[in-house]
């Protein structure tokens, strides 16, 4: 019996001391918040005593001076600002316009590229079919004449019969520098 009374009594000291040290800070706390609604109270009539003592007017007048001046400086800050906003806003708005009327050139330009290609390239092919319908002898005059670049795109456009017999009435050499040009066309294509 003995025994367990051992055991009961530091259980029942410790409880206490920690109850009695929940009472401290509890009151303790409560003296916290008297302090510091009597330090506020203080704070205000600190100042009003301020104010009386120093006239009142000197450095209240001197902070509200102060505040102004800032005030000021930032009001003229916001509107510095807003002026920098307003004036990209219609730089943005000018380069869209610009984009949008160099997209409407560049859509008139292509139109007009594709047509003139695709006249130029009809006119090849007219030029083409009349060299074909020529009589070989006679063409391969003209292709004499022809710079060889010029000659071979020609050549190289017409079905396999036109262009040989223009072909074999070439001069040698105007033959030699027409299939060379044809010949390497592709040479520097990639192969698979």
């Amino acid at each position: 019996m003995s025994r367990a009374r051992k055991h009961t009594r530091p259980r029942g000291i410790a409880a206490f001391i920690v109850l009695m040290l929940v009472a401290s800070g509890t009151l303790r706390l409560g003296e916290a918040g008297v302090a510091i609604a009597k330090n506020a109270q203080g704070t205000g009539n600190a100042i009003e005593r301020a104010e009386a003592a120093s006239g009142g007017n000197s450095d209240l007048s001197e902070l509200m001076d102060m505040l102004n001046a800032r005030s000021k400086r930032l009001d003229e800050r916001e509107a510095s600002l807003l002026a920098r906003a307003e004036a990209l806003e219609e730089a943005e708005s000018m380069i869209k316009e610009d984009l949008a009327r160099l997209e409407a050139v560049e859509k008139q330009l292509a139109a007009t590229i594709a047509r003139v290609d695709g006249a130029s390239e009809q006119d090849v092919l007219q030029l083409t079919t009349v060299y074909e319908t020529m009589k070989p002898k006679v063409a391969a005059q003209l292709f004499e004449q022809m710079a060889p670049e010029f000659a071979a795109g020609f050549l190289g456009q017409m079905n396999a019969a036109s262009a040989a017999g223009i072909m074999s009435a070439l001069s040698a050499e105007k033959a030699h520098e027409v299939s060379v040009i044809i010949a390497g066309r592709n040479a520097d294509a990639p192969k698979d």
